[in-house]
This record gives structure tokens, sequence and C-alpha cells, in this order.
């Protein structure tokens, strides 16, 4: 009979269990509104247009950009008030580039023989100062040892 009593309270929490674990009824949504068909009536407002700008109004655009960070303005704002986006900016500034590094190129071609002159007459000139300050040096350091009095 122990066990009788033992199942009692076992028996009541199961039953307790089997109540709460029944199944309910799932909320029904109500469904979703079906967009309107764009009415007459009603317009938009139009999607921002591409605007196409020439090679000069890019030109002026970035120069307009480069003169305002060089005032002081951030770069950002000076793209925003030149009205277009970094990544326009960007993109301009990229494809622009090649452009000006041809222009300077075809400008000053030199002779690699002018340069190979110009570097070892560079170099010359650099071991001549060299010399020279290794000579002050140890002239201001004898001279410093003379009033130390460490000769």
């Amino acid at each position: 009979m122990a066990d009788e009593s033992n199942a009692g309270p076992v028996a009541a929490a199961v039953a307790t269990d089997a109540e709460v674990k029944a199944p309910t009824a799932k909320k029904r949504r109500s469904p979703r509104p079906q967009k309107a068909a764009s009415e007459p009536g009603q317009s938009k407002a139009p999607a921002a247009k591409r605007r196409a700008y020439t090679e000069q109004e890019k030109s002026e655009k970035l120069r307009l950009i480069a003169t305002q960070v060089s005032d002081g303005s951030t770069l950002k704002d000076a793209i925003k008030s030149a009205g277009i986006s970094e990544q326009t900016y960007y993109h301009w500034k990229g494809a622009a580039k090649p452009v000006e590094q041809k222009d300077t190129k075809s400008a000053k071609p030199l002779p690699a023989g002018d340069e190979l002159a110009d570097l070892v007459q560079l170099e010359e000139e650099n071991q001549r100062l060299r010399k020279l300050l290794a000579e002050k040096l140890r002239a201001e350091n004898a001279e410093l040892r003379k009033r130390l009095g460490l000769d």
C-alpha cells in the first residue's frame, strides 16, 4: 500500500502536466493587405534621374572639391557641396588620374642617360657633404674634449 500513497501525488502531477500541454488553437492573422495599384490621382515622387556630366563639368567639380579641401573644409563636406556622391567623386578621381600621369610623362620625357648622370652627380655630392659633416663633428668633438680636460 505504500506504493499507492506515493502514486497519488505523482499521478496528480502528471495529470496537471497533461492539461498544460494540451494543444491550443493557433492565432490566426488577418491576411496582409495587398499593395494598391498606383492610382492616377496618387503620384509618387519620381526616382532621381541619372545625371550625365561632361568631362569639363567633371573636372570643374573635382577642382572645386580640391580648392574647398585646401581651404580647410572636410572632403565629405566638399563633395556634398559639389552635389555628387563620394562614390562618384572617387570614380571620377580614379578616371582622371591616368590622364594626368600621361600628360606629365609626355611633357618632359627624360632620356635614361640624363637620369643616370643626375643620379651619379647627386651621389657624389652626397659623399662630399658626408665627409664635410664628419670633419666638423670630429673638430667639435676634439674641442669639447679639450674644454672638459679629457685629453
